[in-house]
């Protein structure tokens, strides 16, 4: 055979291999994207989360990456608004070649960016939004979320509102007015009004995102004196309503519930007084009890607090959760394989059926791609370790029987919650 024709067999054979065969060939490094919020009031919560990103991601390239394939990052500022956002993520995939992304913190960024990956066939870890709607809306094979959504983190909240404090009678909301506001507070009243229907609504406020100025609601709030008063408002919005409310009395006059701020105590300092009830959006916290002596565990929270001389929060915890996550889906993905490096499908699979572990209790995966997780909350409590209040009175509340079944939307079926649910004995931690 002459080299002209050698060649031309070459190239022939070369064009009839499949894309799953040049997908198998394992890469000199994996490129990831991440989108987290870099500028604006919310950088309080996104910019920790990189810098939990940079821990994790050189602690698995020191143990060797996957399968001997170290990861390498690049970060997107949500902050930017969502059409740029999704400019830079739409570059970072067909510039740069990236088929794996962690996108996103916003529910809002959530519910664009999910459709787009699917059309790209991009692996994307929602590594942080909570709006249930993006996996129930539609099906999606290349889009996972490897922690809770709003219904767990919502029902759970109720289950602990109600097992420990039984007898209100009104409640009131102020919720950002975006997606993540509109929908936690939507699948709450349900839940809460299916479990106590003799509640009453007094008063609901939808400041907008990112609002300085929260006067206007917490001089209604003042006027209205409801039992309860629920935000699950996050970041620097959380952080802004907080003070406000603190410094008009507020917390004095009704029951405060803020399912998100474990995130905001160490920023808040003494702010809030003991007794708030607050969440941890899974089972996410330092001082977690089943975890906290836990040897991996310490060592992240040595590692953080050195880089940024503050404790882990709960997007840090999930940012970590992502990436352990995607380690996972890997070594499931060659585990069925045989070995081989997989193709962005084929982990994509992995993550739809896998179980693995962060640093709190493991995260079961599930068909339609959303993580089972549980949930963790208590009460805020002020001790003389910290200049900041802790969380006491803690119950993990399992995400079975708090999840929506696959199929069914939330804001129905949590109208169909049973009574029993307030029934399971829990072990509840106190912290000193």
């Amino acid at each position: 055979m002459n080299k002209s024709i050698q060649t031309v067999s070459l190239l022939l054979g070369m064009c009839l291999l499949s894309p799953l065969s040049w997908a198998q060939q394992k890469p000199t490094e994996l490129k990831i994207g991440i989108t987290t919020f870099l500028s604006g009031p919310a950088s309080v919560f996104g910019v920790p989360a990189k810098a939990a990103a940079e821990i994790v991601i050189d602690d698995i390239n020191a143990k060797g990456g996957i399968a001997g394939v170290k990861l390498n990052a690049s970060f997107i500022d949500e902050g930017l608004g969502a059409d740029q956002m999704l400019t830079e993520y739409r570059r970072v995939v067909q510039d740069q070649g990236v088929k794996t992304m962690l996108s996103a913190i916003s529910s809002g960024n959530c519910n664009v960016v999910a459709p787009v990956a699917e059309d790209l066939k991009v692996l994307n870890i929602m590594w942080d939004c909570g709006t249930e709607k993006v996996l129930e809306d539609k099906k999606f094979r290349y889009v996972v979320r490897t922690q809770a959504n709003a219904t767990t983190e919502m029902v759970a909240t109720v289950i602990y509102l109600l097992k420990t404090n039984p007898d209100f009678k009104t409640i009131a909301v102020v919720n950002q007015d975006y997606a993540w506001g509109r929908d936690s507070w939507e699948i709450f009243r349900n839940a809460l009004l299916t479990l106590k229907p003799d509640v009453k609504v007094v008063g609901e406020f939808f400041p907008k995102f990112g609002a300085a100025d929260f006067s206007t609601e917490v001089s209604r709030l003042s006027a209205l004196k409801p039992d309860v008063i629920l935000s699950t408002a996050w970041g620097g919005d959380l952080d802004t309503f907080s003070r406000q409310a603190a410094q008009r009395g507020l917390f004095k006059q009704s029951k405060f519930i803020l399912p998100l701020a474990e995130s905001s105590l160490e920023r808040l300092g003494a702010t809030l007084p003991d007794g708030v009830i607050v969440g941890a959006r899974g089972d996410h916290y330092f001082l977690h009890p089943e975890t906290k002596d836990d040897a991996n565990h310490k060592a992240f929270i040595q590692k953080f607090k050195a880089k940024t001389n503050t404790y882990p929060i709960y997007s840090v915890y999930h940012m970590a959760q992502a990436l352990y996550g995607l380690k996972a889906g890997y070594e499931q993905a060659m585990k069925t394989n045989g070995g081989k490096w997989p193709s962005t499908e084929e982990v994509a699979d992995a993550m739809h059926t896998m179980e693995f572990k962060g640093y709190g209790r493991p995260v079961k995966m599930r068909a339609d791609g959303q993580g089972l997780e549980d949930q963790l909350l208590g009460v805020t409590k002020k001790i003389a370790q910290y200049p900041f209040p802790v969380i006491d009175q803690i119950m993990i509340i399992p995400a079975f029987g708090v999840t929506t079944p696959i199929g069914q939307k939330s804001p129905e079926w949590v109208k169909t919650i049973k009574p029993d649910l307030l029934e399971q004995k829990l072990k509840i931690y106190t912290t000193n």
